[in-house]
């Protein structure tokens, strides 16, 4: 098969389509047939050299897919081969075939393409894991998503409204807050021009947010616990600004407040497969509801990765970017 290789960290032509050996499903394992797979910000930092797959696993990016079961591994019940899915990987998704434990399984939502529903599983678990799984989101709680317009907040202030939550959001655009409006955010906050903190203590007559969830990480670090409510719960999933910040802790003890923070790629089997089997019971019935949507910005070629990566460090898009086979 061919897959889109790294034999060297760099730019975005680091990435180089080349003949591969075929993937082989092992115990607990089928094999998919790719048609589609989707991009996400660790992709662009494993092609950098930074964020290196966990052993054993697949060294091609791609961390979600979506095609046809074209194989079944040995002790696999419930699939057969045919069945199109869409699935959360650990790896490889950018190749034409992909090995993926049964767990990580997710059917194509009725009435999607594989294209769109290869935007789904990565943007999907991330979300459900972190907004409802540890942040513990209630209907009628205020919830501040940073980073509304990307794939991320896409989903996340669907899903939040879906429940019944009020959404806050940033981005830096007029353009990408008028999207984030569009999907059902209720106050918007352009980072460049606004202070979030402050816009979220006007939103919420002084309260605060009761649930923030930042993709920023040391640079956000304590402005987001200022705008914490009583009782709050910041879940860091990101790291885009930074790694390292100073805390004041009594801010977080007069709070009484919570901070997490999670990823999703190095979870051990047994997780993914609790995170996947709750979005399928929760998330899946909105999709095929039409309450919930992929937001996908544009489709490329699988060829063309390289140019779907330079869109993603422009912060050109709107939700997500896919690669077709």
């Amino acid at each position: 098969m061919h897959a889109m290789t790294i034999p060297q960290p760099g730019g975005p032509d680091a990435l180089v389509w080349a003949e591969v050996p075929d993937p082989v499903p092992g115990e607990g394992e089928v094999l998919v047939e790719v048609a589609a797979s989707a991009v996400n910000r660790a992709d662009l930092l494993q092609r950098q050299g930074f964020y290196d797959p966990p052993p054993g696993s697949s060294p091609y990016p791609g961390l979600e897919c979506a095609g046809r079961i074209a194989a079944l591994g040995p002790g696999v019940s419930g699939w057969a081969v045919g069945d199109e899915v869409c699935a959360l990987l650990v790896g490889g998704g950018y190749a034409q075939r992909v090995a993926v434990p049964v767990g990580q399984l997710l059917p194509v939502p009725k009435g999607l393409t594989p294209a769109r529903a290869a935007a789904l599983p990565e943007v999907a678990c991330t979300v459900w894991s972190n907004l409802f799984m540890v942040a513990h989101l209630r209907p009628a709680e205020t919830v501040l998503l940073h980073g509304g317009a990307s794939g991320i907040g896409t989903m996340a202030i669907q899903l939040a409204k879906a429940v019944g939550a009020r959404v806050l959001v940033t981005a830096g655009s007029p353009e990408k807050l008028a999207r984030c409006a569009e999907l059902g955010a209720d106050v918007l906050i352009d980072y460049r021009e606004q202070d979030f903190v402050a816009e979220v203590l006007a939103a919420t007559d002084g309260a605060g947010a009761d649930v923030v969830l930042d993709i920023m990480g040391a640079k956000y670090l304590q402005r987001n616990v200022d705008a914490l409510a009583v009782n709050g719960r910041l879940v860091i999933i990101g790291l885009q600004g930074g790694v390292k910040a100073e805390l004041d802790l009594s801010t977080l003890l007069r709070k009484r407040a919570a901070v997490a923070a999670t990823t999703l790629r190095s979870r051990p089997l047994a997780e993914k497969a609790a995170i996947v089997a709750a979005v399928r019971e929760h998330v899946w019935p909105l999709v095929e509801a039409g309450v919930v949507q992929p937001v996908v910005d544009r489709e490329l070629p699988l060829t063309e990765a390289a140019e779907a990566h330079r869109v993603l460090e422009a912060g050109e898009q709107v939700g997500k970017v896919v690669l077709t086979a």
